[in-house]
């Protein structure tokens, strides 16, 4: 049977004086002492990026030798990241045939999953966008790019094939073969927290057994974007959330995503069946090769 375990409620925040400490004046010898630092995955930034046609390998090359550790893990309390790839091969997977998360639908062909450690999204955050505009400033920047899908997530729970799986902490760091990027629209905002009940208590459990192709499901409360992104991402992605209605499922398989696609094709009449909203986008992905050129050459 599943094992479902929703995200916890957040510990008290602690104060330095809490802990009996006596202020320096240096903020990197100050700030750890505002606790807490309990190790549990509580948001994600998830990244859909499609690179301009012609300027790939110089955005693989910005994105993996850069951004990847100054835009994000070098950062306050982003704890785990992993990149995926679409090569066409997938593209021509994804369903359903229009989504009005990704138009053209072959758009997207990057995927970034970064952890952000429970609680402390919002420092996380203002750290990023002060680090970012720095990085603008030097003329660390890659504008060769579109951003289809990208929002700091809040997770709703995980949904695990069993108990003697890694916990959703690990699920980056030893990458699956393949994930699935799911997105849902419940039929208001005000619905949503409805679907995400279906999605975690029902939807989930029937379909991760054993023997299945997952063994692991996490889903997530898609957020607008903030306000500290740069402007022109800022304004593109307004509508990320779809007014509160959106949330966002990432499957972690044990098999490459085209050995078992069977299983994901049903995926779009459950949602419509289950009768508490939509899924409005099924896309595959494999793990990218970091620092090569793997599949650069198969994404059109």
């Amino acid at each position: 049977m599943a094992i479902v375990r929703r995200t916890p409620p957040e510990p008290p925040r602690e104060s330095a004086a809490d802990r009996g400490h006596v202020p320096t004046g240096d903020p990197y010898t100050d700030l750890p002492w505002d606790g807490p630092h309990t190790p549990v995955l509580g948001h994600a930034l998830i990244t859909m990026v499609e690179p301009h046609e012609g300027h790939e390998h110089a955005y693989n090359r910005w994105y993996e030798d850069s951004h990847f550790f100054n835009g994000a893990l070098q950062e306050p309390w982003m704890f785990a990241g992993r990149r995926w790839v679409a090569p066409r091969a997938l593209q021509e997977l994804r369903r359903p045939a229009t989504s009005p998360v990704a138009e053209p639908l072959e758009n997207g062909k990057y995927l970034g999953t970064y952890w952000v450690t429970q609680g402390r999204v919002e420092e996380h955050k203002r750290w990023t966008s002060a680090a970012n505009s720095y990085l603008v400033s030097i003329g660390d920047v890659n504008r060769d790019r579109t951003h289809v899908f990208t929002s700091f997530q809040d997770r709703v729970g995980t949904v695990y094939v069993d108990e003697t799986v890694p916990h959703d902490m690990f699920s980056l760091m030893d990458p699956s073969p393949g994930l699935v990027l799911e997105v849902f629209d419940a039929p208001s905002a005000d619905e949503r927290g409805a679907l995400e009940d279906w999605i975690l208590d029902e939807h989930l459990p029937s379909r991760i057994t054993p023997g299945g192709p997952v063994w692991c499901a996490i889903l997530f409360r898609v957020n607008p974007p903030f306000k500290g992104m740069k402007p022109e991402n800022y304004a593109a992605l307004q509508g990320v959330a779809n007014e509160g209605r959106r949330v966002t499922v990432l499957w972690f398989l044990t098999e490459d995503p085209r050995a078992c696609w069977d299983f994901f094709e049903q995926e779009i009449e459950l949602a419509h069946r289950g009768g508490r909203g939509e899924a409005t986008l099924v896309a595959p992905f494999v793990p990218a090769r970091m620092g090569t050129t793997l599949y650069e050459d198969q994404l059109r």
